[in-house]
């Protein structure tokens, strides 16, 4: 009898805690590295739901690369429903050295930080810890640059690469290397860039009746590009600079090729809303020298050009979803020709109602300026391996997709069994 009692008592407690419970719901958009898993097991005071229309709390994270080689991150809090007169917004910055794991607890941790204000307002706050001491700084920084920097706010990248694959008739050999260094700040832009790559690929031949004897045949392409860029700012939507690059690559038929481009672009809406917003038109002036590998279709072994070049760029990343869209146009000053080329591309993402969504994205473009095309010739093998760049009017790719998701409302369930290789790719 008195465990029955016990059994009915435990039950009413646990009903009455579920009762006066509320847990927000939360909605978690997130357009940046989230560990969704990781999330659910550290924050455990709210519900994580799948449908925003469902949500309390609509978390928008959008993230950008500052100057130091990290990330910042912009954490928009949308209240719903009850908390409609809840918004607000946090961003804090990563450090270039940070790896994943301490990076997934800032976010954890400015999430938290964002929700309690939200959970304050239930019953749940009652089951909330809080901690107000002061931590050594280990991998947060704060949004105000550090009044003094050893490296000047300078930063170094070194790194190299490669890969072998093969088959019976088939073998290849890719490497590589890049060096970059960098300053920015809010009132310039400083770039210097270095990538080069190589590639070795051997093709064998074989006669199946065995009556010739097999025969290899090689291919090289090289890749080789220096780029230095200055952007200075003049305001919060003016900005000019220039590009110088220096370039060589077997593919284009470039042995050598030098571009100076002077820009102006104007941002129609503050710089310091990139995050959520972007609406920019640049205009550029270019003259660029190019000495040819092979003689071009236009008889030419080397010549200087002039030229111009615009683009307007569109991105919006709100609570309905994202968008972005984009045309840039550029053409040469040649006499008695006219050589342009016209690129589009464009994605959106939105989500309709509830768990429906859809995606959908183009790339197009019209290509009427291949004055590097060797006039040499190019074999069906050096197509075959893209070792030589042929002639085309045009280029495009496309996708979309739809997508809707329904059932439970709620589930903070975390179950990684069976996954071990399942993130494991070449």
């Amino acid at each position: 009898m008195r465990i029955f009692i016990l059994i009915l008592s435990l039950s009413i407690s646990v009903l009455c805690f579920a009762q006066t419970n509320d847990k927000i719901k939360l909605f978690l958009d997130c357009n940046a590295y989230c560990d969704i898993n990781y999330l659910k097991t550290e924050i455990t005071l709210v519900d994580f739901t799948p449908d925003n229309k469902a949500a309390d709390v609509h978390l928008l994270i959008t993230e950008q690369s500052n100057g130091g080689g990290g990330s910042q991150y912009q954490l928009i809090f949308y209240g719903q429903n009850k908390f409609k007169t809840f918004p607000d917004t946090i961003r804090f910055n990563t450090l270039p050295n940070n790896t994943d794991f301490e990076n997934r607890q800032l976010l954890s941790k400015y999430i938290q930080l964002g929700l309690a204000p939200f959970i304050a307002k239930t019953s749940a706050a009652q089951y909330a810890v809080i901690t107000f001491k002061q931590a050594p700084q280990t991998t947060a920084t704060t949004t105000t640059a550090p009044t003094k920097d050893p490296w000047d706010f300078w930063v170094f990248n070194l790194g190299s690469s490669g890969n072998f694959s093969g088959d019976g008739v088939y073998k290849g050999v890719e490497y590589g290397g890049n060096l970059s260094a960098t300053r920015i700040t809010n009132d310039l832009k400083v770039i210097f860039r270095f990538n080069g790559n190589k590639e070795k690929t051997t093709i064998t031949y074989k006669d199946p009746a065995g009556v010739t004897p097999s025969y290899d045949e090689v291919y090289f392409n090289q890749r080789i590009s220096l780029y230095h860029q200055i952007v200075k700012s003049i305001n919060q939507h003016w900005s000019y600079g220039y590009d110088v690059s220096v370039n060589n690559s077997t593919f284009s038929n470039l042995k050598i090729q030098s571009i100076l481009s002077p820009a102006i672009e104007y941002n129609f809406f503050p710089y310091k809303e990139s995050n959520n917003k972007l609406l920019t038109l640049r205009y550029s002036v270019d003259v660029r020298r190019n000495s040819y590998i092979d003689t071009t279709i236009y008889k030419k072994t080397s010549e200087t050009l002039l030229g111009q070049g615009a683009d307007i760029a569109l991105s919006f990343t709100q609570k309905w979803g994202g968008s972005s869209v984009g045309i840039s146009y550029h053409n040469y000053f040649v006499k008695g020709t006219f050589y342009y080329n016209v690129g589009f591309n464009g994605s959106v993402n939105v989500r309709i109602t509830g768990g429906l969504s859809f995606r959908t994205g183009l790339f197009a473009g019209l290509t009427r300026d291949q004055i590097t095309l060797s006039g040499e010739g190019v074999k069906p093998a050096d197509i075959l391996t893209r070792r030589r760049q042929i002639a085309s009017n045009y280029n495009y790719y496309t996708f979309f997709g739809i997508n809707y998701r329904f059932g439970s409302k709620v589930n903070n369930f975390v179950n990684p069994r069976f996954e071990g290789n399942n993130n494991f790719f070449f």
